[in-house]
């Protein structure tokens, strides 16, 4: 049995669907009984389990064999790093009472050690509190999401413009969290020595690219618009982010912009930006 974790995410909902079409046992977990008939309606079982509950996130892990970890987003309006964290540890000693044998978990580019790195630091603590567990481990870093760009679609189409803190020509690693999941449920399913591995789509991309997209999907003018660095506070802040959050997503944004991206020996997605794009417009 396969226990799924954000099982109604980007990229769990898709890793459920891929797992029950090779007729493997699947619980989806949520947090919320209203997703129930979402996850069931893929042909996973839904487990209604709350992550702060150690005891109730233990009883479903004791059902399984194979854990997909992916850690909840904390509220940006608050400390999200601090609860990310909390997340962390909770599930965790879960895995430890539960007797998971193996865990396949989700992490992210530039994961590492320091404070107030938003997902890179909440992340690479992640990545080694499973280091000191007795079970199989994998660990999948994966690059930064076309699915990060969905809130710009509506300012693509209301005025012709996309928002981004990085430079219009900064090319960054980016993938489909379609593709994530298909790397992932081939991890869920084979046995592999891989310990970490790194995913991305097929070239890097940068906001020009992700402007030119959205320029194709809507057949209409779109550009790639710079946030700069004296206003990255102002613009968090307007989006809902509370000043800690704020300040971590700085600190992660300028990490990203300093990074040197090695892509050589990373996994490649198959899903390209315009195809992402055009699949995006197709939903709404």
């Amino acid at each position: 049995m396969i226990i799924v974790l954000g099982a109604t995410g980007h990229i769990g909902s898709q890793v459920i669907k891929l797992l029950s079409q090779k007729d493997d046992q699947v619980i989806g977990i949520t947090h919320d009984e209203k997703n129930r008939f979402q996850i069931e309606s893929s042909g996973a079982e839904a487990a209604v389990a709350d992550v702060n509950d150690v005891e109730q996130l233990t009883k479903v892990f004791e059902r399984g064999d194979v854990l997909y970890f992916l850690n909840p987003p904390g509220d940006i309006s608050k400390d999200p790093s601090a609860e990310e964290k909390d997340f962390v540890a909770k599930i965790i000693e879960a895995i430890k009472k539960s007797g998971i044998k193996k865990v396949v978990a989700e992490s992210t580019y530039g994961a590492q050690s320091g404070e107030k790195l938003g997902n890179l630091g909440v992340l690479y603590e992640m990545e080694k509190a499973l280091e000191k567990l007795d079970t199989d481990m994998t660990i999948i870093r994966g690059a930064y999401y076309f699915t990060n760009w969905e809130m710009s679609l509506e300012s693509a189409k209301t005025e012709g413009k996309i928002y981004s803190m990085y430079p219009p020509d900064f090319k960054l690693p980016m993938v489909d969290p379609k593709d994530i999941a298909e790397f992932a449920t081939q991890k869920l399913t084979s046995n592999t020595n891989e310990k970490l591995n790194f995913i991305e789509g097929p070239q890097q991309y940068s906001p020009n690219d992700v402007a030119a997209a959205f320029s194709i999907a809507l057949r209409k003018p779109v550009e790639a618009v710079e946030i700069k660095r004296e206003g990255w506070q102002d613009f968090l802040t307007n989006a809902g982010f509370s000043a800690v959050a704020a300040e971590s997503m700085i600190n992660m944004t300028q990490l990203t912009l300093d990074a040197e991206f090695e892509s050589e020996n990373a996994n490649r997605g198959t899903t390209n930006l315009e195809e992402y794009v055009a699949a995006l417009l197709n939903e709404r």
